[in-house]
């Protein structure tokens, strides 16, 4: 795919560690192609256990694997994987159904856009928690000795943090997807 380089080099680019390119193909075409792609490692001639052994490996040796896949062949591997994400317009039922996401294109430039999002969510979900953890806390004690008032403490506490938590993570839709120009320049 067209779109597979650039989005190697932008998940490399946001931090992704390592990445493996687990494929059925003959181990000549699946080299070119990862030299192309510029993927760390690849494994070729696998059968569908063999991806899973291969993921289990990963599993194993990495905090987080997430596998990319949209055949009937990946889906053990999605399965196995910490993530499993399928390609929605090429996959199969059985991807579909097996991944944990299911991207509804094909368009593998939407991987870092995925990854950055996620990232960023954890985030936002993280601080949210803090925050409102923080203003409970605080409201508890201060409620009793009468430095607030409960109507207030309520009204803060309740619909205040609703309001600051949805703010917050409204910020999320900032995150768009990057447009490679080169790829769609190209397909143009």
């Amino acid at each position: 795919r067209p779109e597979a380089k650039h989005a190697v080099s932008r998940l490399k680019a946001l931090g992704v560690e390592r990445t493996v390119m687990l494929t059925g193909d003959n181990e000549r075409t699946a080299r070119a192609i990862a030299e192309q792609v510029g993927v760390d490692d690849y494994r070729a001639e696998l059968l569908p256990q063999e991806k899973v052994d291969a993921i289990d490996g990963l599993v194993d040796e990495y905090d987080g694997v997430a596998m990319v896949g949209d055949g009937i062949n990946d889906a053990p591997a999605l399965a196995t994987a910490t993530v499993g994400v399928a390609m929605g317009a090429a996959g199969t039922d059985t991807a579909l159904e097996t991944a944990d996401i299911a991207l509804m294109g094909d368009d593998l430039a939407k991987l870092p856009y995925l990854y950055e999002l996620a990232n960023d969510a954890n985030g936002v979900i993280r601080q949210n928690i803090w925050a409102s953890l923080v203003v409970k806390a605080g409201l508890a004690l201060a409620v009793p000795f009468g430095y607030v008032p409960i109507w207030l403490a309520v009204l803060a506490g309740d619909a205040g943090m609703t309001t600051a938590v949805t703010g917050n993570a409204m910020r999320l839709s900032r995150i768009t997807p990057e447009i490679d120009t080169e790829t769609n320049a190209s397909e143009g």
